[in-house]
């Protein structure tokens, strides 16, 4: 059974830094392709920032290049997303998600492409 949960999400202040954790069990993270939404209220899930593919490359959405860090932990099974330099518009629940079918250059930024997900966790961002 695969699992994946998902914690650190928090309510800060604009300018803030978060670490978001996504503990997966079940699956391999060094061998799967992983990825950060995000949802806001009213709005459509958005892709965030993903590693993996062949080479197990990092890629972000535009407007959180510069401001945040995908990476993994292969020993602990952890995948993390570090955020800093916060704004309001960060505002959303976050989630992980794994288990991509597709092709990765083409799919990443596609939620139905993933078929495990957790189930996520609050930033609140004020300004």
């Amino acid at each position: 059974q695969v699992e994946l949960v998902e914690s650190g999400g928090a309510s800060v202040q604009a300018g803030a830094s978060l670490r978001l954790s996504c503990t997966v069990s079940g699956i391999s993270v060094s061998s799967r392709s992983t990825a950060w939404f995000r949802q806001a209220p009213g709005k459509e899930r958005e892709g965030v920032a993903y590693i993996g593919g062949p080479g197990f490359n990092t890629d972000y959405t535009d407007s959180v290049k510069g401001r945040f860090t995908i990476s993994q932990d292969n020993d602990t099974n952890t995948v993390y997303l570090q955020m800093n330099s916060l704004k309001p518009d960060d505002s959303a629940i976050y989630y992980c998600a794994s288990g991509f079918s597709g092709a990765w250059s083409l799919h990443r930024q596609r939620a139905s492409h993933y078929k495990y997900w957790g189930q996520g966790t609050q930033v609140t961002v004020s300004s």
